[in-house]
């Protein structure tokens, strides 16, 4: 049996109950009054219940009027953003974008490029997915994500990718103010710091090889999700480890967290924004444009 609900039917309903009557919405639709009854008596037929109560002066929906009009006006609209959104995709935006960006970089480094794009007012999905360390790779690589940012420059696998340099990222070796280490006025050794856990954010990869940095072989870990979660542990003296500069300015200007010289320097990190080179689409475009500005980064990378 044919289903007796249309999207012209659930129009109707919607038009008489905004307006009053169904002379007004005939109006509305540009249609005859009759036509308008029309509908309505075939539904009513077709469904074998009364849409309407007309024993007043005007008709009123009745209990399953009002549960078919609520309904019916989640589907009219979820049928105008399907035309809305086939449109969009006719001229090149998608319907939805995925970025995700090294846990090495703070959110906020990300969030005026999102700000912006949404004063474009283009319904476009925007997913943000935090990786750590191979993770960011792994999400472009295996199509996790559309667009990666703040991805390692120095181990990228092979594949088809078009990448643009963000700058260097640089490290501290941080400690809480009320750590041992703290103490030590100079630079510390494998030996200072063998005796206390380290701090891991543990690498997101999936399928790529995972890595890690500055740990050492016999050197109990503590190991979390992500590098907020590491610089919490360190804020709270539980571990030590290198940080991002650029995620611990405030700690370090508080003294909640110690820079601490080390014999042993750890050289800046060069960072990317990637996509794959067949990537298409005016979202992806946009933020790859946006987020390649010279300015985008310059306040957290070197």
């Amino acid at each position: 049996m044919p289903n007796s609900i249309t999207i012209d039917a659930l129009r109707v309903i919607d038009a008489i109950d905004r307006r009053g009557s169904f002379a007004a919405a005939a109006s509305e639709l540009y249609r005859v009054p009759s036509a308008i009854s029309y509908t309505v008596q075939k539904l009513e037929d077709d469904l074998g219940v009364a849409i309407f109560d007309r024993s007043g002066h005007r008709a009123i929906l009745t209990p399953a009027g009002k549960y078919l009009l609520e309904q019916g006006r989640v589907l009219l609209q979820a049928t105008e953003t399907l035309a809305h959104t086939t449109r969009q995709v006719a001229q090149g935006w998608e319907t939805r974008i995925r970025i995700a960006f090294n846990s090495l970089l703070p959110i906020d480094a990300l969030l005026p490029a999102v700000a912006d794009f949404a004063k474009l007012g283009m319904p476009v999905d925007v997913q943000i997915l935090e990786e750590v360390f191979a993770g960011t790779w792994d999400a472009l690589h295996f199509r996790r994500a559309d667009l990666i940012v703040g991805a390692d420059d120095l181990s990228h696998p092979s594949g088809a990718f078009r990448t643009h340099p963000m700058g260097e990222i640089h490290f501290v070796y941080a400690v809480a103010q009320d750590h041992p280490l703290a103490a030590i006025s100079r630079p510390l050794t494998s030996e200072d710091i063998i005796e206390f856990p380290a701090a891991v954010a543990a690498d997101s990869a999936r399928r790529l090889t995972p890595g890690n940095a500055g740990i050492l072989q016999r050197q109990q870990t503590f190991t979390v999700s992500n590098i907020d979660q590491k610089i919490r542990l360190q804020e709270q003296g539980l571990a030590v480890g290198w940080l991002p500069e650029c995620r611990i300015r405030e700690q370090l200007g508080n003294g909640k967290l110690v820079a601490k010289a080390m014999n042993q320097v750890r050289q800046p990190l060069p960072l990317v924004i990637a996509c794959h080179d067949d990537a298409r689409g005016k979202a992806l475009r946009w933020f790859w444009e946006r987020l390649c500005k010279p300015e985008a980064f310059q306040h957290w990378l070197g």
